[in-house]
């Protein structure tokens, strides 16, 4: 009777050893300290000869690499280099070198290390052949012995073992086991033949030295901000990065390829399919886990993951886009976070959102499939192309928040923004679905009693209205729509469009009659728990004096476009004179809204309209604002210096904030501390202070987020200039 495979011997048959996948799993044994030359006839014993050459110590020289590469910030014992880049060793032998002495450096990532996958490295410094890791030595001084080691422009990414071998009679003498000579190897955005090569150095120092974020929401017309720690470079982070990879299962020899790795990455950072990183949640039930605005950054979030291998609760996209930003970065990939305002979504790969309303022309939210969002995020990485054709390198979209299988995993890209500029949606990875994110037209349909759909507007500019990411050295909004679509009309955009048809992006070609009635709705910003004052402007191109017979919808919703609650339906009439305007004021009190919000604080306002044959509709996003958080920072401001820093904030509302979670952190300041209130009293004020040990130097910022069970997005910050 046969036996079932076993874990160990599963590959056999079709693999002579199993392909290795782990990184960080423990390797101690993996080399003996003697290896016999496999030519060579053992001896019974070894013939006494003059003074061995021995090694004594393997000096890493941190001060010196660490400056050069750029990796001064990671907040680990070990080197941390980038590939591509000289980075020096010095070894101290028992005694000075002679001529016909023969050692060589081994370098080993993995399990099973082997070198013609990459994954053993071995460098030699003489005539002797090695790998194509460049060797040379640089200085002798007695017994010390300064030695230059070039990894290859693609070589493998991740933590290697380090070795040095003596030749030794039959054999090889290595070094022992020592965790301390570990180096971790990273991608080079510093070197021209790396795949991830940026040019311009203001951006390297943005998109891969940045440890802190900004991340836009809100609505076209008015968007907030919202800061994020990227914290890249703390303590665990790399590591945890690994990790991922390594949970992933993705063989050690692809970690060298930016395109596989950012695959993965983005398949891995949402738990979707494969037990990844964050569990996606867009409702208001967030009791087994965080909400997505309670998070401060990505640190938590990574360290939770590596230590405990169990998915985080709960993200939203910005919470996804930020931990993927954050993987990326702490590798070496140039990255950056953008946000889409009016993204559509659930659209079946076409290029048409269809809205349904109903006869009397109120929303048909029973009958609408198809979403909006407020806006979403996602990620750009930069990185050349040679899968595509020339032109197609520089900035990728890569989004983690899952949405749609590519290749069998939710994951999207990288996707080449010049392509979807373009309208080359031919090109991996995903191309046709970002296209169809920024270039939808919006179909509004009204359905009969029978069920029959008849369109009456097309709005070719709503979707994609506007694309955004942080500016490069300040907390400013660099709009980069342009990248992404010619402007609306032009013939490039047409062409672009045609195009992205002819690669099976169906459009919508309904003839809809020009109409000269139209209407707009327009609003101040709205604090919570005030009354929102809308204005609705009519618009009469006509000869003749029109009137309108109009319902205003209100409804909280959740930034995805999905109606969360609906609280309000008032109908009014406006008489507008020809060719003239006519504004209607029309208020929605804070008692209307106020008991419907739960955790979500956008309403949405549609208005509709019917004057004779004609039909009007505009829509409105108001996204009410939050108080903020107080911090002040307080001691000598300089590295390992004592600080404190104390968080303030007053309940303004009439009505108490029930289990109230305050959380803060900072870069290079201070890891992530929380504090819990059972209840904040209406007019009752809440004081917290915490003490750190600034680790790095520079500008630096401490963030800090309120979240309860009643109040939501509350948060503030401190900027503080940390000395050496």
């Amino acid at each position: 009777m046969s036996r079932p495979p076993t874990q160990s011997d599963a590959f056999r048959g079709r693999y002579a050893e199993p392909v290795p996948t782990s990184n960080l799993g423990a390797m101690e044994d993996d080399f003996p300290e003697f290896e016999p030359f496999d030519d060579e006839v053992q001896p019974r014993g070894f013939v006494p000869t003059g003074q061995a050459l021995m090694v004594q110590q393997v000096d890493m020289c941190q001060q010196i690499n660490k400056p050069n590469h750029y990796t001064t910030a990671y907040d680990t014992g070990n080197l941390v280099v980038r590939r591509g880049q000289e980075f020096v060793i010095r070894v101290t032998f028992s005694r000075p070198l002679a001529d016909g002495d023969d050692f060589q450096l081994e370098f080993l990532i993995g399990s099973n290390p082997s070198a013609s996958k990459g994954s053993l490295v071995v460098v030699t410094f003489n005539s002797r052949h090695g790998s194509s890791w460049i060797g040379q030595i640089l200085e002798m001084q007695g017994q010390s012995v300064t030695l230059g080691i070039t990894p290859t422009p693609d070589a493998i990414v991740g933590k290697f073992r380090t070795y040095v071998a003596i030749a030794a009679g039959s054999g090889m003498q290595r070094t022992k086991r020592d965790t301390s000579t570990d180096l971790y190897l990273l991608f080079n955005a510093w070197c021209p033949t790396d795949a991830v090569f940026l040019s311009d150095g203001a951006e390297r120092s943005e998109y891969v030295l940045n440890d802190i974020g900004i991340i836009n929401q809100g609505s076209v017309g008015a968007v907030s901000s919202r800061n994020w720690m990227y914290g890249q470079f703390e303590r665990g982070v790399l590591d945890a990065c690994i990790h991922i990879l390594d949970a992933s299962r993705m063989p050690i020899f692809n970690r060298g390829n930016v395109i596989k790795l950012i695959r993965k990455g983005s398949a891995m950072i949402n738990s979707q399919d494969d037990n990844g990183v964050l569990v996606g949640n867009w409702s208001d039930d967030y009791s087994m886990g965080r909400p997505p605005t309670s998070w401060t950054g990505s640190v938590q979030i990574l360290l939770q993951y590596a230590n405990t291998g169990v998915p985080v609760c709960f993200a939203q996209c910005w919470v996804f886009a930020g931990v993927f930003n954050t993987f990326l970065r702490c590798l070496g990939i140039p990255s950056r976070v953008i946000t889409n305002f009016n993204s559509a979504h659930d659209n079946t790969g076409n290029l048409k959102t269809d809205l349904i309303f109903k006869a009397d022309g109120t929303p048909d939210r029973r009958n609408t499939r198809d979403s909006i969002w407020n806006y979403h995020c996602w990620n750009e990485v930069f990185t050349v192309r040679p899968d595509l054709p020339n032109g197609l390198g520089g900035w990728q979209v890569v989004d983690a928040t899952p949405q749609e299988t590519s290749d069998g995993h939710f994951r999207c890209g990288p996707a080449p923004v010049a392509a979807i500029k373009e309208g080359l949606l031919c090109h991996p990875f995903d191309c046709g679905f970002v296209f169809a994110e920024v270039n939808s037209d919006v179909v509004y349909q009204k359905r009969d009693r029978y069920g029959t759909l008849t369109p009456y507007r097309v709005d070719k500019t709503y979707v994609g209205q506007c694309i955004y990411t942080k500016a490069v050295g300040s907390s400013g909004t660099h709009d980069i729509t342009h990248t992404y679509k010619y402007p609306e009309g032009s013939a490039d955009n047409e062409r672009t469009m045609n195009r992205a048809e002819e690669y099976g992006c169906v459009r919508d070609h309904s003839e809809v009659a020009d109409t000269q009635l139209s209407v707009t709705i327009s609003c101040e910003q709205v604090g919570l728990g005030h009354d929102v004052n809308l204005v609705v402007d009519f618009h009469n191109q006509g000869d003749v004096p029109r009137t309108v017979q109009a319902n205003l919808s209100g409804s909280i919703v959740f930034y995805t476009g999905v109606i969360a609650n609906h609280f309000k339906d008032q109908p009014f009439s406006a008489t507008v004179p020809a060719n003239q305007k006519e504004s209607v004021m029309l208020m929605v009190t804070a008692q209307e809204y106020m008991p419907h919000l739960g955790a979500q604080l956008c309403l949405h306002f549609v208005v509709t309209g019917q004057a004779d044959d004609q039909s009007l509709i505009a829509s409105k996003v108001v996204d009410l604002q939050t108080p903020g958080l107080q911090m002040q920072v307080s001691g000598s401001p300089q590295v390992q210096q004592e600080m404190a820093v104390t968080v303030t904030f007053t309940n303004p509302f009439s009505f108490p904030l029930q289990d109230v979670y305050v959380a803060m952190e900072g870069p290079g300041l201070m890891n992530q501390r929380s504090h819990f209130y059972r209840v904040i009293e209406p007019q009752a004020s809440i004081s917290w202070s915490e003490t750190f040990l600034p680790r790095l130097p520079g500008p630096r910022r401490l963030v800090a987020v309120l979240n309860c069970r009643n109040l939501h997005q509350v948060s503030g910050l401190c900027d503080v200039h940390i000395a050496e």
